[in-house]
């Protein structure tokens, strides 16, 4: 329990109201009450702002008086995520490896490392101060891991890849698989390329759940700082992520294409292989990106064209059904048209 003048200084917020309210947990518009502080920075929600029962709320500076204190905040969904974590309990790991972990002789531990059980770490491995490994989760011979990491359960990390500090792996995820790549023989069965280099990733990183960061046979496949990825991605062998890109769930990246720093791709992305998507553009959800994009650009729908002409080009696919149906007519009009200036004057419309 905190009380929202100390909450207000935690977050850098300006208190309006009584400073001495204790604020118990953070809760949404419609489901706060006594004790419990929100946030609304959506104008859309304005209904439930003015209805809602919370004792405080994090907003605008700008945005209408709320029926209770408030903190107002430049960015508050910001001071909503500081917020809530605030809230949360923080389980500690216990340093140490569990009982039922096999850590190779010459793997290196740093201090206070967390080793849940189950775990396997390859011949030459280093994992570095403070980092968590979470239970079934392999890491493989040769590997790096930074400082402050938290490996999730159920990861994979395959021999040779260096990951940076502060690096949150989440469940299911696997770093350094092979790249998808065959060559076909002369009686047109496929022989496969080996896929041998290595895979970067650098620091505050984040993988979703079940997401895949291929490694390729020469090269590097390389997540660069910042950027953060949701669950079930596909990183495909020798791609380059730029810095601070965020990625939603469902994002297909071919082999061998660079994505700049700043990028955004909803759900459902697909990019092909050898493209370069320039710096802070975005790709709208599902959209098939089949060519380069410049920088800040935005793009939509498959093939993914501007999305302004994109949106432009859905509103006439809608419309469809209505212009054939008035196209046939134009043309039974002008086909009787034709006949009636036929009969009258034996030539020919042109």
């Amino acid at each position: 329990m905190i009380k929202l003048g100390d909450l207000a200084e935690r977050l850098s917020c300006r208190l309006e109201g009584d400073g001495d309210i204790e604020i118990k947990r953070v809760a949404p518009l419609d489901g706060a009450t006594t004790g419990d502080i929100t946030f609304f920075a959506n104008p859309k929600y304005l209904s439930l702002l003015t209805q809602t029962r919370a004792s405080a709320v994090i907003l605008r500076p700008d945005a209408p008086d709320p029926p209770c204190a408030a903190l107002r905040a430049e960015n508050p969904y910001l001071a909503f995520a500081r917020a809530l974590r605030l809230f949360i309990p923080t389980l500690q790991p216990v340093p140490g490896v569990h009982e039922f972990s096999e850590v190779a002789a010459n793997a290196k531990l740093g201090k206070d490392v967390s080793v849940g059980a189950f775990v396997v770490i390859g011949e030459g491995s280093c994992v570095g101060d403070r980092t968590t490994i979470g239970p079934n989760t392999t890491i493989g011979p040769g590997v790096v891991i930074g400082n402050d990491c938290l490996i999730h359960s159920n990861v994979a990390v395959r021999e040779s890849v260096t990951i940076g500090d502060r690096v949150v792996v989440q469940n299911g995820a696997i770093i350094g698989s092979d790249g998808y790549g065959f060559v076909r023989r002369d009686d047109g069965t496929h022989e496969k390329i080996p896929q041998v280099a290595k895979v970067f990733i650098e620091d505050d990183v984040e993988l979703g759940a079940n997401t895949t960061v291929d490694r390729p046979s020469l090269g590097e496949t390389r997540i660069k700082a910042g950027t953060k990825i949701d669950n079930l991605v596909q990183i495909g062998h020798g791609v380059t992520i730029g810095h601070n890109v965020l990625m939603a769930a469902q994002v297909g990246i071919a082999g061998s294409t660079t994505i700049g720093d700043d990028v955004m791709f909803g759900g459902q992305v697909g990019v092909g292989g050898h493209l370069k998507i320039g710096d802070s553009s975005v790709a709208v959800g599902q959209s098939g990106v089949t060519h380069s994009i410049d920088s800040n650009s935005e793009v939509a729908g498959y093939p993914a064209i501007e999305s302004k002409e994109w949106r432009r080009a859905v509103t006439i696919f809608r419309r469809l059904p209505e212009l054939k149906r008035r196209i046939e007519e134009l043309e039974s009009k002008l086909e009787k048209l034709r006949s009636r200036t036929d009969s009258s004057s034996g030539g020919t419309l042109k």
